[in-house]
């Protein structure tokens, strides 16, 4: 199997137990895995909000974060950040960087598909509008990092289930 279509398996304490193909490892019954998510910010502050794709399995047309992805064996995560970056958006990643290191969540979507993922939180900057690959992304907005913010706050159910619950971890990282 090719490593591109493998996700990282890991055990209850979050160690690489194993790998598998990743269109077979979101179902039902998803096995924890990893992943990571990226905030992506302007040069004047605002935040990349990207809504997923109609097409997508899990949470199709649910606004969320700029981008998410899961490292492929043997993949430094950053490198991760930066491939998928281009891969989703078209973008050239600067400046990531590891915000919130341990987050950890599972969520189940209204087909019953789960994400169960550990998946470290990065930022970046981008220099330029995205050309989103049309199969990952549907549309995208540059927000306010505090409208974000109060959005979260007012109507967690309107974004995805991890960026309700990254956005008040990455908020507080980021005012310290």
């Amino acid at each position: 199997m090719d490593s591109e279509d493998l996700v990282i398996l890991l055990d209850d304490d979050g160690r690489p137990r194993e790998t598998a193909p990743r269109e077979e490892s979101h179902h039902r019954s998803t096995p924890l895995h990893l992943a990571f998510s990226c905030y992506a910010f302007d040069d004047d502050g605002h935040v990349l909000l990207t809504r997923r794709a109609l097409s997508k399995r899990a949470w199709p047309g649910v606004w969320t974060n700029s981008w998410c992805g899961h490292p492929r064996p043997g993949e430094e995560l950053e490198s991760a950040v930066r491939r998928r970056a281009g891969d989703e958006l078209g973008l050239q990643a600067d400046g990531i960087r590891m915000a919130v290191a341990d987050f950890r969540y599972r969520a189940v979507d209204d087909s019953g598909i789960v994400e169960n993922e550990v998946c470290p939180v990065f930022t970046a900057t981008v220099g330029t509008d995205p050309a989103p690959n049309p199969g990952e992304v549907v549309w995208w907005r540059w927000e306010p990092w505090s409208g974000v913010v109060d959005l979260v706050r007012l109507a967690p159910w309107s974004v995805s289930p991890w960026m309700a619950l990254q956005v008040p971890l990455l908020d507080a990282e980021l005012r310290s």
